[in-house]
């Protein structure tokens, strides 16, 4: 197969940046060190992918999507393509810029299935709540406690979504922040995409340089689903399911699909706190939203990682 070739002769660098969850200092550093890390002439012209969650946890989600949306017109020979994360879509939610369910369902009907929850989560109930998307209802929520599973205190919710609130200077929970966010943002947050398809990616392999299509994907696609209905699905933004585990899986989203193994596919996601590289499956998340972890990109096709923290000369 071909290997594409960028205008320097070189194959395509495309660059996967992986969650950021409201850290602008991090996002700046390692833009910076990506900069420094990158031939210029290939930077200038490189695919960035993000690859969601840009809000909660952090302090300044406010400042990282402005800072997102700054960037094709700070380097419009650039591609940028902005994934959404489960973070993004609850916050989208909670907003009421998420599409209705394509079978004409109440997004009450939703709610039915995790209600149990509801309680101990602590969902929104507040302006609007009645034709909320369930996951803008637990975005919003009160949650307080430990987190065992991060070993962090609860921040407003099960999201962590305080920060976001007081990044655009209101409460955690209260309806104002709809008032409060930029309608440049509601776009933003709205025309975020759940999944991309990328062809002719080149990566370096133990055979060599390979040509490959890539799709990127928050968490990752199910192993034991068709691929096909999953990236219809996904790319219908279908909100009839009121958990999108390419989304918000772990476990079940962690492999490439059966329908994929066989052939020269790359999956990358962000979300599961680590970074992990298995020949084709690549999952760039080294920082999970805590204070103390770096930010990491991925850069294709050399695999190379790239963290906020690095010093470059």
């Amino acid at each position: 197969m071909d290997i594409p070739m960028a205008a320097s002769g070189k194959p395509r660098v495309v660059i996967c940046v992986g969650d950021v969850h409201g850290y602008m200092v991090k996002l700046q550093n390692l833009w910076h060190n990506l900069e420094k890390a990158i031939d210029p002439s290939d930077f200038s012209t490189a695919l960035v992918i993000f690859l969601g969650d840009y809000c909660d946890r952090g302090p300044d989600t406010k400042k990282v999507i402005d800072f997102l949306i700054s960037l094709p017109t700070r380097y419009p020979n650039q591609s940028h393509v902005f994934l959404c994360g489960n973070h993004d879509l609850a916050f989208a939610a909670f907003l009421g810029i998420v599409k209705s369910p394509s079978d004409g369902s109440d997004f009450s009907e939703g709610w039915k299935e995790f209600e149990m929850n509801e309680a101990r989560e602590g969902w929104y109930k507040g302006e609007g709540y009645k034709d909320m998307y369930l996951q803008g209802r637990r975005w919003a929520g009160r949650m307080s406690g430990i987190n065992h599973a991060k070993g962090t205190v609860y921040q407003g919710s099960i999201y962590d979504a305080a920060p976001t609130f007081q990044s655009y200077g209101v409460q955690h929970g209260s309806a104002d922040l709809r008032k409060a966010v930029p309608e440049e943002h509601k776009k933003f947050l709205a025309d975020l995409v759940w999944v991309h398809e990328e062809d002719d990616v080149s990566i370096e392999t133990e055979g060599g340089l390979q040509s490959c299509k890539l799709i990127a994907v928050h968490a990752g696609l199910e192993k034991s689903k068709p691929v096909e209905e999953q990236l219809s699905s996904l790319k219908a933004k279908d909100t009839k399911i009121p958990k999108i585990e390419a989304l918000s899986g772990r476990k079940n989203v962690w492999d490439i699909p059966e329908g994929l193994t066989q052939t020269s596919t790359i999956i990358v996601s962000g979300h599961h706190g680590k970074v992990h590289i298995d020949g084709l499956r690549l999952i760039i998340d080294l920082g999970g939203g805590l204070v103390n972890n770096p930010v990491a990109a991925a850069v294709l096709p050399s695999k190379k990682l790239v963290l906020d923290t690095d010093v470059v000369a």
